[in-house]
């Protein structure tokens, strides 16, 4: 979902719509196949390569197939709003507003998402700060989509929160900005660590607050 806008770019540069209905159908088969009743995802849904029949949910980086890996929900959120800004089909901006409101309340008062928000031990679990930084930006598009100021309030606590408890300040282990990210819990890779998507997603976050002008000219927040 985080990939199809560059379908989208794809066809604006070059006034094929091929590559945008492309997007479009890949995002109503995720539509169909990954968000439960409550809101949340699956890591992973298999479709058998040869017939193209659904299998069924599963998980690399997630707890299980009926969990609900928080970084995987954020790429959701961020993916269907800009989804339906390069469309306008409703029905994707309903599904944004379903995975959002579905993290939002899984969220633990330091609004810092833990790894995985149905593993046995959440809340009280590891974090994953870069799962919050693409939330925080999937939210504040979410908020300019529908015009409920509840997302935008929402990414602007999360934004704090990983300002304030997630910085590298004193960090000696990498060149990075953001701490307490965590890449694959299951196999132990990558546990509360740095990760390079988190430092740009926080970026484009605090963009999108204090220089939304700067961060449409970089990546376009225009809609159809």
């Amino acid at each position: 979902m985080m990939n199809l806008d560059l379908l989208a770019f794809a066809s604006s540069q070059t006034g094929d719509r091929k590559y945008l209905d492309i997007a479009v159908e890949h995002a109503r088969t995720t539509q169909r196949n990954f968000p439960r009743p409550d809101g949340s995802t699956p890591h992973v849904f298999d479709f058998d390569p040869a017939s193209g029949a659904p299998l069924g949910p599963a998980t690399v980086q997630g707890y299980s197939p009926a969990s609900c890996w928080s970084r995987g929900q954020a790429w959701g959120i961020y993916g269907f709003t800009t989804t339906y800004r390069r469309t306008g089909h409703r029905e994707f901006l309903t599904t944004a507003r379903k995975l959002a409101d579905f993290a939002l309340g899984a969220l633990t008062p330091d609004n810092v998402p833990v790894w995985d928000y149905l593993a046995p031990q959440a809340p009280n679990d590891i974090k994953d700060a870069s799962a919050g930084a693409i939330m925080a930006c999937g939210l504040l598009d979410l908020a300019e989509a529908t015009g409920e100021p509840r997302y935008r309030e929402a990414a602007l606590r999360l934004l704090n929160a990983l300002s304030r408890t997630c910085l590298t300040t004193k960090s000696t282990r990498a060149e990075a900005v953001v701490a307490r990210c965590t890449r694959n819990r299951p196999s132990e890779d990558g546990v509360e660590i740095s990760l390079p998507y988190a430092d740009y997603y926080l970026l484009e976050g605090i963009l999108r607050v204090l220089r939304p002008d700067a961060i449409d000219r970089a990546i376009d927040l225009s809609t159809v």
